[in-house]
């Protein structure tokens, strides 16, 4: 079949009628529920409409069922149903729908009328969104802002982590200003390599905000737009612009590639534009840009900003200390820290160490409160962000403020205004108590080193400070969460988890059970192709995908939903003593942890009532923790697959070994679910560290294959008892 960018063809040569070919492309940065959910509601929604069709599934750590080039020359569309960075160099030439994997799972009989007539896509070009403009560009700039967060943490720190180290053994006060390392002495070196980190970690961040945005064009200019944001000499600042210009940077770079892509060149020149002009180009126009239009701005606020507050020092010591608080807090190293810092620095050597003082309390509070905050509530934060916390509250003791931005970059709207209360609640306290630091320095660290005066004050303003930031930050991002999880519930619209620290996932400890569940291991390939069999045929299924918010039409009629007795018919399983059944899930799921009604009404309890399900196993050591562990990554992001099915899990030392347990819902429970059906038939996977890598794996790979049958569902629904659910669970091996 030749394919063409205009309306596909209807017939071959003979007369005969040629089925429509397409393809998708499905990928979530959170786990294998949703990408597995969307790809089997379009290939049902294809097959019963005598499509064809190929879906590719795509982790962050693999794609399975891979469209080949000769896929692709004879596809007629493709569908890109995704929440992550998907290639699209390859379809050039085809038509091609952009949209969210929610999307795929909602609406695929209407994704697979609107492919018919999308735009063509180009090199170089970019796919139709069903959404809104407004709507796909806050999408876009959300994963680009996550992705530079992403790649930047790693370099703060290190950077951080060895400049703290070597400040506590190599650094000592020095009378002539500031906290002192010997030179050409080791702890320089570990210094030196440090500032290295902290150096290019600006760079980095607007390097990968601008990649996310324009690909691998967006690189160069969006790194060296970020070093230029962050070295002020070159547009005469004393201060930096520090990582808010960087994310600018990143911005600016990634949208002026994205624009010179769609410049038109002759043919011969094309090869040589993404890895010549392209760079060269938008590197170039950045740059001046920034230091003749951008920079000189920047210079004449700050040097102002430096007179007026030059002009307040006889003025109130607590409203003094306020703003140097708000102004420390607001960049966290950048220009309008660096000003209020730099000021304070300057008046030591007038014999006014005061100032200095109320800076110095106001340092160390952004990134002892955000480590803080991470430990009070920890369900509202991912792993990752938990050990980030842990390393930023190491910084904090030593006054690098710096280890706070990667909670600032993923979520401003509630960490600067914490971070910028807290610190204004710190300065004020430092004033009111006329707390003097003798050090161009800040933190717990200037008061062990003896460069402060008023040693216990100053505990007691960082103190209260970093409480502030802590339960302001807590209290905003809760708020931001149920907010978050009210529209994922109400609207059916997938919401990342925060953090591409988060969202990004770029091999983080705390996102390996996140990206674990994103394919099958051993060799055994999940695809949209083979699975759904079972529901191929029931347009029931389909509708699912179509009607937001209704429950499975599949479900209502699949007897035996919370009335096991009720058809003892429909279960094709024979009574079987439990002894005589296959092994399930490798003996993790037995009938001890199966159970046929469950009591409780929402999630939480839910949770709870399976982890009970599982201790009779005598493999759960900490019910609590267990349920702590499960609520927080679902925090992360719904464990509700959709068609009626959810899997709560975790990986936590609270089990001696893996264990699974089973059990059903009459009523329903609800899940956030992203077809809008309520939680029927509900699974709990708890594994060790230790056995978190294949076994969380391959289990989840295991269930959520053999789920994708309607059949397997409706057998499972109409089980009659313990022995005979768990005779249908033995078809999962």
């Amino acid at each position: 079949m030749t394919s063409t960018a205009g309306p596909p063809p209807t017939g071959h040569g003979d007369g005969e009628p040629q089925r429509l070919r397409l393809l998708a492309v499905t990928a979530c940065p959170t786990g294998i529920a949703h990408t597995y959910m969307a790809a089997e509601k379009l290939a049902q929604a294809a097959e019963s409409r005598g499509i064809d069709m190929k879906v590719e599934t795509q982790g962050s750590i693999g794609a399975e069922n891979v469209l080949n080039d000769n896929d692709v020359s004879t596809a007629d569309g493709v569908i890109v149903a995704a929440d992550k960075d998907v290639d699209l160099s390859r379809f050039v030439g085809k038509r091609v729908l952009m949209v969210g994997v929610a999307e795929g799972i909602r609406h695929p009989e209407r994704l697979i009328e609107q492919v018919r007539s999308a735009p063509v896509h180009t090199a170089g070009g970019t796919a139709a969104a069903t959404t809104t403009p407004a709507g796909r560009e806050r999408s876009v700039a959300y994963k680009a802002l996550m992705n530079g967060v992403s790649y930047m943490i790693p370099f703060v720190v290190v950077g951080g982590l060895l400049i703290a180290i070597s400040l506590s053994l190599g650094g000592h006060p020095d009378p002539s200003g500031g906290l002192v390392i010997p030179k050409d002495s080791f702890w320089m070196d570990v210094n030196n390599i440090g500032v290295i980190g902290f150096t290019l970690m600006v760079p980095i961040l607007s390097g990968y905000i601008a990649y996310a945005i324009g690909d691998r064009p967006a690189l160069v200019p969006g790194m060296i737009g970020g070093w230029i944001a962050n070295t002020g000499s070159l547009y005469d600042s004393k201060a930096g612009a520090g990582f808010i210009g960087a994310i600018v940077t990143g911005f600016l770079a990634g949208y002026l590639v994205l624009w010179i892509k769609k410049v038109r060149v002759p043919k011969f020149v094309q090869p040589i534009m993404p890895i010549i002009v392209i760079p060269i180009v938008a590197t170039t126009a950045l740059g001046l840009f920034f230091i003749n239009v951008i920079g000189k701005p920047i210079s004449w606020v700050f040097e102002h900003l430096t007179s007026w507050l030059g002009g307040m020092t006889g003025t109130s010591a607590i409203l003094l200390g306020t703003i140097l608080g708000l102004m420390i807090a607001f960049d966290m190293g950048g220009p309008v820290n660096k000003t209020a810092f730099l000021f304070g620095a300057g008046l030591i050597a007038t014999g006014n160490q005061a100032v200095m003082g109320m800076c110095a309390a106001a340092i160390p509070v952004m990134p002892l409160g955000q480590g803080l905050a991470t430990l009070i509530r920890q369900r509202l934060y991912t792993e990752q962000e938990r050990e980030t916390g842990l390393a930023s509250l190491f910084m904090g003791c030593f006054g690098i403020s710096e280890g706070a931005i990667p909670f600032a970059a993923a979520r401003p709207a509630q960490v600067i205004p914490a971070n910028m209360l807290g610190g204004a609640v710190a300065g004020a306290i430092a004033g009111l108590a006329g707390v003097k630091d003798a050090v161009p320095h800040g933190g717990p660290i200037v008061a062990v080193l003896g460069a402060v005066s008023g040693v216990p004050m100053f505990f007691v303003a960082v103190a209260i400070g970093t409480a502030v930031t802590a339960v302001t930050t807590v209290a905003l991002v809760d708020v931001s969460e149920r907010k978050r999880r009210g529209e994922l519930v109400g609207h059916g619209v997938t919401v990342e988890p925060e953090l591409a620290l988060v969202g990004a996932g770029v091999g983080t400890p705390g996102a390996g059970a996140v990206v674990a569940e994103q394919r099958a291991v051993r060799g055994e390939t999940v695809t949209a192709s083979v699975v759904g069999s079972g529901g191929s045929s029931s347009p029931a299924a389909s509708a699912v995908g179509a009607t937001a918010g209704a429950d499975s039409a599949a479900a209502e009629g699949a007897p035996g939903f919370g009335s096991p007795a009720e058809e003892p018919g429909m279960s094709p399983t024979p009574e079987v003593l439990p002894e005589a059944l296959p092994e399930v899930l490798s003996g993790y799921l037995t009938e001890q942890t199966v159970k046929v009604r469950l009591d409780a009404g929402d999630k939480e309890a839910v949770i709870r009532e399976m982890a009970g399900l599982l201790a009779r196993t005598g493999k759960v050591v900490d019910v609590e923790e267990l349920v702590a562990t499960a609520l927080r990554r679902e925090a992360q992001g719904t464990t509700g697959l959709g068609e009626e099915i959810a899997i709560p899990h975790a990986k936590t030392d609270a089990v001696s070994a893996p264990v699974v347990g089973f059990a059903r819902s009459a009523e329903g429970v609800e899940w956030g679910s992203l077809d809008g059906t309520k939680a029927r038939l509900v699974f709990m996977i708890a594994v060790p560290e230790a056995a978190a890598g294949d076994e969380h794996l391959r289990i989840l790979a295991l269930l959520s294959r053999k789920l994708m049958d309607a059949g397997f569902r409706e057998r499972l629904s109409a089980a009659g008892d313990e022995s005979a659910v768990l005779g249908v669970l033995s078809e999962v091996g």
